[in-house]
């Protein structure tokens, strides 16, 4: 499974309607293009094909100022909202997916209740410990660890990877549990990534002026983002 959708439609999500340079630009704050296949021209291909797939709802709104095409702003549809909350859920549960897949979910955890993120994260903590298990019994080799060789490497490296996954996970939900984060139903949180007038530290120098008027602009009350109940 590809993280470009679920960080897509998760960064349109937050700000309840937004354009292709928002997206781009909260992505790349997050580091996504670097972590993920997330990268630019990534980014604008999976809004324009989410949109024909029904996913989300183009809106065409005024010209840019430098006398361009019309801007294109993408929200949510009904169905856009159900496939992201079953990639959020899958990704934060499942244990076979891609590091990209878990961080992208984790960077949207707040849009589920807190009582839902706990038993999701408690589901990936029982799977990582069952296939500690079963690479203990099953796979690793007989014998003493000197007589495994390097291939006896593997198995120490899934057996750290399950351990240190489930320890980090339990870690998470006990700060969850003791009320960490502001979660979905617990009102309003900021959902701009950059704080008004702060250049974004991974975009090219380029495009670091734009995002500076991006964010003076959100800051007087003309951008589009909201508070999420």
């Amino acid at each position: 499974m590809s993280a470009i959708r679920l960080l897509v439609l998760g960064a349109v999500r937050q700000h309840g309607r937004a354009h292709g340079y928002q997206v781009r630009n909260d992505l790349e704050f997050w580091g996504a293009h670097e972590w993920s296949n997330a990268k630019p021209g990534s980014v604008y291909h999976a809004l324009k094909q989410m949109a024909k797939q029904g996913l989300l709802l183009a809106h065409d709104v005024a010209p840019s100022t430098a006398g361009g095409p019309p801007r294109t702003e993408y929200e949510l549809t009904g169905e856009g909202e159900r496939v992201f909350l079953e990639l959020l859920r899958d990704a934060l549960t499942a244990i076979d997916q891609k590091p990209d897949m878990l961080t992208s979910a984790v960077g949207f955890i707040v849009d589920l209740p807190r009582d839902e993120a706990v038993a999701l994260l408690k589901q990936r903590v029982a799977a990582l410990e069952e296939w500690r298990d079963e690479v203990t019994r099953h796979w690793t080799p007989s014998g003493t660890p000197e007589e495994w060789g390097h291939i006896g490497e593997i198995m120490r490296l899934w057996v750290y990877t399950a351990e240190s996954g489930a320890e980090w996970t339990r870690g998470l939900i006990e700060r969850l549990e003791n009320g960490a984060y502001v979660m979905a139903g617990e009102g309003g949180r900021e959902v701009d990534v950059l704080p008004p007038g702060t250049e974004n530290p991974y975009a090219d120098t380029s495009r670091q002026a734009a995002g500076t008027a991006v964010a003076k602009k959100r800051s007087t009350g003309q951008g589009i983002g909201r508070s999420q109940e």
